[in-house]
């Protein structure tokens, strides 16, 4: 028997903060109360010292890079990454080598992750224009959703036909997560761009090329479609104010067909730091202008946004360090993203409760994960406990992603994790993940 008591916690859960203590079974949460006595010899005690008590972050969006592009990062890797981050659940994406486009493939994926996960894992099934069949085999019950790029990104899986788009919305009842930008509007930005800097463009007009009305114009015809259809929309990484117009906060989340996610660096950096980071901070779609990133953080803080994630997608400096026409978007995220929302905590932007509902609560409403999310007696003991005044600096010796550098590199945090725990395993504690591959495939109520 695992047991585990965590006392002396500021346990954050749905909306409120209160002290109390919580006591781990096996890999559940078993009691939750002001004060908890180890009821037996063999019970770990562990003193929270009025440290913040949170349920493990869910990313419903990272890029871990196995099969194929493993040089970058893999399940194991990124996953220890994620874990030493409070992240402990992750929905990865298709768009790996072979691409995740039937269920034999993705199966293999699952396989993997089962050996080498140190957190808990789903992996989103890939459409494209001719994959319907493979679509419609899709167990709801076991896998998160289905990925559909609408503008090209890392890999090849641009879903460019009308005709495809509205069969898949038609046909399936699975959660449809895009990527939305127009491709027609970023080839035709390129080419003008092209004319003027010929190869040699700067990165500064990335978000000129792969621009707001790129975005915009892919949303409103998804969100057209969704509605037409009656699907289950979910828009991955929101970037620009315009498009906000289509997404509401009038009902409750559970009852939303279209609900939106936004990205740490799309909260964090704005053009503007284009001039320093260069080619690190080029992402699909493009971190853009400082008013886009303010009108991000209003529809986030008032629930047109519900979700924040990462959309972790990590490249080698080598291949970062390229010119901005062969440099690949993309960039590791998972280890920083918790104490990154802590930052803005510290700078007025943001609440803990209002961090713990879009970062665990909301990614297990929207996809009906089960048993996680919370910190209630039955679920599953995914918890993090945080020291909000415990200061730390990213370096390149604590940086876990096998790509080995962050955005971040250089910055001190103000807050830091100092316990993770996984299925009532204590996989993490200050700069050292314990080999102990705890993770679990996600399961979903539906």
């Amino acid at each position: 028997m695992n047991r585990i008591l965590i006392k002396n916690a500021k346990i954050v859960n749905e909306g409120v903060i209160f002290e109390g203590d919580v006591l781990i079974e096996n890999d559940l949460i078993v009691e939750i109360s002001e004060t908890i006595s180890a009821k037996s010899n063999d019970c770990k005690i562990i003193d929270a010292e009025g440290n913040f008590l949170i349920p493990g972050a869910i990313d419903d969006q990272v890029h871990f890079r196995e099969p194929g592009l493993t040089h970058k990062g893999d399940i194991e890797s990124e996953s220890k990454a994620a874990v030493a981050g409070g992240i402990t659940s992750y929905i990865e994406q298709p768009n790996t080598v072979p691409n995740a486009i039937t269920q034999e493939i993705l199966e293999q994926k699952y396989e993997l992750a089962a050996q080498n996960s140190y957190a808990n894992y789903s992996f989103m099934m890939g459409g494209t224009n001719e994959n319907l069949e493979e679509i419609l085999k899709t167990n709801p019950r076991n896998v998160a959703g289905l990925k559909l790029f609408l503008g090209s990104s890392t890999g090849d899986m641009l879903v460019d036909s009308s005709d495809s788009l509205e069969k898949i919305f038609s046909s399936t009842k699975l959660l449809i997560a895009v990527h939305s930008e127009d491709e027609d509007t970023v080839k035709s930005n390129l080419e003008k761009f092209k004319l003027e800097y010929g190869d040699d463009i700067p990165v500064e007009c990335h978000p000129e090329i792969r621009s707001v009305e790129a975005c915009y114009k892919s949303t409103e015809r998804i969100v057209k479609l969704a509605k037409k259809t009656g699907a289950r929309l979910h828009v991955f990484h929101l970037s620009t104010a315009k498009e906000l117009e289509f997404f509401t906060n009038k009902i409750p989340l559970e009852d939303k067909l279209i609900t939106a996610e936004v990205c740490i660096h799309h909260l964090w950096f704005s053009d503007e730091d284009y001039k320093t980071k260069g080619n690190l901070i080029k992402w699909n779609p493009a971190i853009k202008s400082s008013d886009d990133r303010k009108a991000l953080w209003a529809a986030l803080l008032d629930g047109r946004i519900d979700v924040i994630a990462t959309d972790h997608a990590p490249h080698t400096l080598e291949e970062k360090k390229q010119s901005y026409l062969k440099a690949p978007s993309g960039g590791p995220l998972v280890q920083h993203a918790v104490v990154a929302m802590f930052e803005a905590f510290h700078q007025g932007k943001i609440s803990v409760e209002k961090i713990v509902e879009k970062m665990c609560h909301n990614p297990a409403k929207i996809f009906k994960i089960e048993k996680r999310g919370f910190i209630k007696e039955g679920y599953y003991a995914d918890l993090v406990i945080v020291n909000s005044g415990l200061p730390w600096s990213v370096k390149k010796e604590n940086i876990l992603a096998k790509c080995g550098w962050s955005p971040f590199e250089g910055y001190t945090f103000k807050s830091r994790i100092t316990h993770t725990f996984v299925n009532g395993q204590l996989v993490y504690t200050p700069f050292v993940v314990k080999d102990i591959r705890a993770g679990k495939r996600l399961l979903f109520n539906r």
